[in-house]
């Protein structure tokens, strides 16, 4: 029996997203005689559930009503009693009022992680959420950002201790994503016929608000009426769902460019369809330290990505990719004509990225930063 120390990971949904993936990747490769952990989505938990290697990870849905439900937090506070950890993790805005009934349940040490902005609150300057974060301020322990921004902000807006700070970027699963090893095949269930002559570009990202897939929709259209003799070989794909991919297929519809576009919505074979392409585009207008520019980075492309949070820590412009103004789709289409135009140059800086991932952010020491994290707490008892 496993009597090692219990974390339980407070998160707002058990589904496909950076900061889900993360969690997920934390657990799979901590030694398992380190500790024991737990998940507690505030709403509901989804078949990504799966990718949890360990099968001692208890899974608990509290299927929090919308709005403010009491009811989850008298919820939380008599599972915490019942299952008695020795440290809580919250993750973001969604769940850090949620430290409310894990200190009243009397959980001696308590941690929250900033893994990026709010659709609501792109750029953390929200007066009321900032108060939110003061308030409780006081019942966490340790905080951990993901990227240089976040950390500026808890510092400089919430006013937390830099001694009550630990920075820790992700760290990518370069056994997962990696180069392509040879020509490209077909991808199953892709509508597209995509050749060996093809300059595929594209993203993968919940469809949704903050992460602004309509731009880059724009970018390429407006690429393929620069460059008529493109449009042939230029194809666009589109991984994710939410409500801008209607939108996102009713431009290209109007547009005639449909025959060129591949959106599958949802699926789980992200790093294969990574392989695809020749270059990764990221247009958010808010990010954290994206999981999906180290994926891309780790699998040999060039990235370009908007000028926002954490991007430029991981996108070194004009050696790694390129960094371009949120919002703006003709600067985005300039830099996308720039890299179809240059093989070189994609060559080059996808080589880059790759070096970069294996040398700064690196799955094992993702791990071996947070284990020394939940250590110096234990050790203060």
């Amino acid at each position: 029996m496993n009597n090692s120390p219990l974390i339980v990971h407070i998160i707002y949904r058990l589904g496909i997203g950076g900061l889900e993936n993360g969690l997920v990747n934390l657990i799979n490769n901590m030694p398992k005689d380190a500790y024991r952990h737990a998940i507690i989505s505030l709403k509901s938990s989804t078949d990504f559930q799966d990718r949890l290697i360990r099968s001692d990870v208890e899974i608990y849905q509290l299927n929090k009503k919308e709005g403010q439900d009491w009811g989850s937090f008298i919820h939380l506070y008599k599972l915490l009693k019942q299952i008695k950890p020795a440290i809580v993790h919250t993750r973001n805005l969604a769940t850090i009022e949620y430290q409310i009934p894990a200190w009243l349940a009397g959980v001696k040490h308590r941690v929250h992680g900033e893994h990026g902005w709010d659709v609501f609150d792109p750029e953390g300057e929200n007066i009321k959420y900032q108060w939110v974060r003061r308030i409780i301020k006081p019942l966490i322990h340790q905080y951990i950002p993901l990227s240089k921004h976040l950390e500026s902000y808890l510092t400089e807006k919430i006013k937390v201790s830099p001694q009550k700070i630990t920075r820790i970027c992700n760290g990518v699963d370069t056994s997962i994503f990696y180069p392509l090893q040879g020509n490209k095949t077909p991808l199953s269930g892709c509508s597209c016929l995509f050749t060996q002559d093809d300059l595929v570009i594209g993203t993968v990202g919940r469809m949704h608000g903050v992460k602004d897939q309509l731009t880059l929709v724009k970018a390429f259209i407006y690429t393929c009426e620069q460059q008529p003799t493109l449009k042939s070989r230029l194809k666009l794909i589109i991984v994710g769902d939410g409500p801008l991919r209607r939108k996102a297929i009713h431009l290209l519809e109007e547009n005639q460019l449909m025959d060129n576009a591949w959106l599958p919505g949802k699926r789980s074979d992200v790093a294969e369809i990574m392989r695809r392409l020749d270059l990764f585009i990221l247009p958010s207008l808010a990010e954290g330290i994206s999981n999906t520019i180290l994926e891309a980075m780790a699998t040999g492309l060039p990235v370009i990505a908007t000028n926002v949070g954490g991007n430029p820590e991981l996108v070194e412009d004009g050696k790694t990719g390129r960094l371009t103004p949120a919002g703006d789709p003709v600067a985005m289409a300039e830099k996308i004509l720039d890299y179809v135009s240059n093989e070189e140059k994609r060559r080059r800086h996808g080589q880059h990225a790759e070096q970069q991932v294996l040398q700064r952010f690196s799955l094992a020491a993702m791990v071996d930063h947070y284990k020394s994290v939940y250590d110096s707490l234990l050790k203060l008892e």
